[in-house]
C-alpha cells in the first residue's frame, strides 16, 4: 500500500539530497587544501634546506685556508719584551704567515688568546691547537686596518 507524500515530505527530499551534494563538495575542497598546505610546506622545507647551503660566487662560505695562506696578527699581552717577536718565528716554524706583530692595549692577560674575524673559526682552532691554546673566540673591538689583514689574532697572555 502506497502512502500518499505529503506536502512536508516533498519539501524534505530535495533539501536531503542538496545537503548530501554539498557535504560531498565540501570535503573534496578540504582534502584540495590539506593537500595544498601540505605541497606549500615540504617546499618551504626545500627552499630552506637549499639556502643553508653555501652559495657559489663572491659571497660564498669562506673555505678553510691552508696554514701557509693564514694570516695571524700576534700581540703582545703579557708585557715580556721580545715575546710577540718569538712567537712569529714559532709561527713561521708552522708556515703560518705573520701580518704583524706588536702590543696589545693591554699587558695583563692572564691566558693567550686566539681571536677571529667572521668565517675564520676554523682556522683559529687550527693555530689553538698547533699552539696548545685553550681559548679561542671571535674576534670583537679591532678595525680590518689594525688587523693588518690578519685572519685571526693571537694575543699572548703569561
Amino acid at each position: 500500500m502506497d502512502t500518499p507524500i505529503t506536502p512536508l515530505e516533498t519539501l524534505v527530499a530535495p533539501w536531503r539530497k542538496a545537503t548530501l551534494v554539498a557535504a560531498g563538495i565540501a570535503i573534496v575542497e578540504l582534502t584540495l587544501v590539506v593537500a595544498l598546505i601540505a605541497v606549500l610546506v615540504s617546499r618551504e622545507d626545500g627552499v630552506a634546506a637549499v639556502t643553508a647551503q653555501p652559495k657559489a660566487g663572491k659571497h660564498a662560505a669562506a673555505q678553510t685556508l691552508p696554514r701557509t695562506k693564514t694570516r695571524v696578527l700576534v700581540l703582545n699581552g703579557n708585557g715580556r719584551a721580545g715575546a710577540a717577536g718569538a712567537m712569529a718565528e714559532k709561527l713561521r716554524g708552522f708556515t703560518y704567515r705573520v701580518a704583524a706583530v706588536g702590543n696589545a692595549t693591554r699587558s695583563d692577560y692572564g691566558r693567550s688568546v686566539v681571536l677571529y674575524r667572521p668565517g675564520r673559526e676554523t682556522e683559529a682552532r687550527r693555530l689553538a691547537r698547533d699552539l696548545a691554546i685553550k681559548l679561542v673566540g671571535p674576534l670583537d673591538g679591532l678595525n680590518r686596518g689594525k688587523l693588518h689583514g690578519a685572519h685571526v689574532a693571537l694575543i699572548l697572555g703569561r
